[in-house]
């Protein structure tokens, strides 16, 4: 038998060796992977996948599956997150719900037992009144329900006109609040691509949230380069939570009335019209700022 077949064959024991020992590490770094796996899984850790082998394609394997299990927990705390301010927010909602219904019922029973017509209608407004509040809160449950599945319709708008209507459907509402605005909308007019109906309720929210929080006053400035300047002193507000006023169930425990919805939706709103918006609190004054 010549010499170079038993170098071949030498050779070809090696390369099997090799192989043997390859596939070796590969099934021991796969149930490695699978026990750690099983492991984080079930112990709830943060630990991550390690293995022994220095295959670069099982280390490219482990370093994948450690970039989803670090997506997964992320996604899991958000869904913790979101469930205890859920629970939160349902609590906060009962509430003042309960609040102007208790009102009704017990202004009914004093207007059966009223024998003066001028407090049966004193009564009767402060009926009337409440039962507007909780429409206001049904249609903002409505709103923050549906606002995902918003089918948005652009056209073009202009932002100077929508703004000046909006403000003179909230003037009685400032009226009663003690609100003085200040209004200073540009000359030059400012067009924007827009869902009219969307924007509107956007505005809406916004100004709602001023009569809430305003210590008085309230000034809405339209930039020539088209910014938006919402602004009011809020002395019940700091800058602390102004940082999450915008949080889908983020509730101001100290405001007059609030739910923590109405400015969530004008945001999501906002967004959908591929707006801007941010807010500030700057010496005593929220300042929400809308750009499109």
């Amino acid at each position: 038998m010549s010499i170079w077949l038993y170098v071949v064959i030498a050779i070809l024991i090696i390369l099997l060796l090799i192989m043997i020992i390859k596939l070796y590490c590969i099934k021991k770094s796969i149930t490695e992977i699978r026990m750690s796996f099983k492991n984080i899984l079930k112990t709830d850790t943060n630990n991550l996948l390690t293995i022994s082998s220095s295959d670069r394609e099982l280390n490219r394997l482990a370093n994948e599956l450690n970039t989803e299990l670090k997506n997964l927990r992320t996604l899991r705390l958000q869904y913790e997150k979101g469930n205890h301010e859920l629970k939160k927010m349902i609590t906060n909602i009962s509430h003042d719900m309960r609040t102007p219904l208790t009102a009704i019922s017990g202004y009914i029973d004093l207007m059966k037992n009223a024998k003066e017509i001028e407090k049966s209608e004193r009564y009767l407004e402060v009926i009337e009144r409440k039962t507007s509040d909780l429409i206001n809160l049904t249609e903002l449950l409505f709103d923050f329900s549906k606002s995902i599945d918003l089918g948005i319709r652009k056209e073009k708008i202009c932002i100077n006109e929508l703004l000046e209507e909006v403000v003179a459907n909230y003037y009685s509402i400032f009226k009663e609040n003690t609100i003085t605005p200040k209004i200073d909308i540009c000359e030059e007019k400012i067009y924007r691509d827009i869902d009219k109906n969307a924007v509107v309720r956007a505005f809406e929210n916004i100004l709602s949230n001023v009569s809430k929080y305003s210590s008085g006053d309230f000034s809405l400035k339209l930039s020539d380069d088209g910014k938006i300047f919402f602004s009011n002193k809020a002395k019940t507000l700091d800058a602390t939570t102004v940082k999450k006023i915008f949080d889908r169930y983020y509730t101001v425990e100290n405001a007059k009335k609030s739910t923590g919805l109405g400015l969530s939706i004008a945001k999501q709103l906002i967004e959908l019209n591929n707006g801007i918006i941010n807010a500030k609190y700057i010496k005593g004054n929220l300042i929400i700022e809308i750009e499109f």
